[in-house]
C-alpha cells in the first residue's frame, strides 16, 4: 500500500504540468462546421491540445450540435456582442485560459480589441490564393464563382493570421489545387474543400506546437 501511494504521488506533478502545457484552442464558426469537425478529429488523441469552446454567432450553425456530440463546451454570442461588446467574449475566453482562436467559416468581422488580445494567436482559412478574391463580402461560393468566371487554372487555400482588415493578415501558408478541368463553380468548391480537409489541421498543428 505504501509503494502504491508513493507512485501515485510521483505522477501527480507530471499530470499537472501536462495540463499547464496543453494548448487550449477556441474554434469560431457560423456555418456547417465541417472544418471544425475535422480539427476536432485531428487533435482528439493529442495530449498537448484541447479543443474548446466552440463559438458561434448564430443558432443556425451546426456548432452547437458538433459541440454536444464531442463533449465540448459551446458558447454563442449575438452579432451585437461581436460588434460592440468584445470584453464579454474576451472575459469568457480568458476564464477558460484560451490561448488560440481558429476561425473556421466565421462570417463576422472580429472586433479590434479581440484581435489585439490574440495578436498572432488568431488563425483564419480563406478559400482562395490571397490576395486574389479576398476582402469584405468574398467568402464561400462567391469566391469560387469569381475563380470560375475568370477562368483561373488553379485555386487553393490561404491560412493566415487575422488583423483588423479582411483577409490581409500575415500569410502562414498557401496550398494550391488545379481546377482547370472544373466545369462549374461547385466543382471548384469541392476541390478546394477537399484540400481544406486535408491540410488545415496539419497547418494549425505546425503553428501552435
Amino acid at each position: 500500500m505504501i509503494c502504491d501511494f508513493l507512485v501515485s504521488q510521483k505522477k501527480r506533478p507530471n499530470f499537472a504540468e501536462n495540463l499547464r502545457e496543453m494548448k487550449k484552442i477556441a474554434v469560431f464558426g457560423s456555418g456547417s462546421g465541417t472544418n471544425a469537425e475535422n480539427i476536432i478529429r485531428h487533435f482528439k488523441l493529442n495530449p498537448k491540445v484541447q479543443i474548446g469552446p466552440l463559438v458561434s454567432n448564430t443558432s443556425k450553425s451546426r456548432f452547437k450540435e458538433i459541440a454536444k456530440t464531442n463533449g465540448i463546451e459551446y458558447l454563442e454570442y449575438s452579432n451585437q456582442d461581436f460588434a460592440e461588446f468584445p470584453e464579454k467574449i474576451l472575459a469568457d475566453l480568458n476564464s477558460r485560459e484560451t490561448e488560440w482562436i481558429i476561425l473556421a467559416g466565421f462570417l463576422r468581422k472580429i472586433h479590434p480589441d479581440l484581435i489585439r488580445a490574440f495578436s498572432n494567436k488568431m488563425i483564419n482559412i480563406h478559400p482562395s490564393l490571397l490576395p486574389k478574391y479576398g476582402g469584405k463580402g468574398m467568402y464561400g461560393m462567391k469566391v469560387h464563382q469569381a475563380v470560375f468566371e475568370n477562368n483561373d487554372s488553379e485555386s487553393g487555400i490561404t491560412v493566415h493570421f487575422v488583423n483588423e482588415n479582411f483577409d490581409e493578415g500575415k500569410i502562414i501558408e498557401q496550398r494550391k489545387v488545379n481546377v482547370s478541368s472544373c466545369q462549374t463553380p461547385d466543382e471548384i468548391r469541392g476541390k478546394v474543400q477537399e484540400l481544406e480537409q486535408l491540410v488545415f489541421p496539419e497547418i494549425i498543428e505546425s503553428v501552435i506546437l
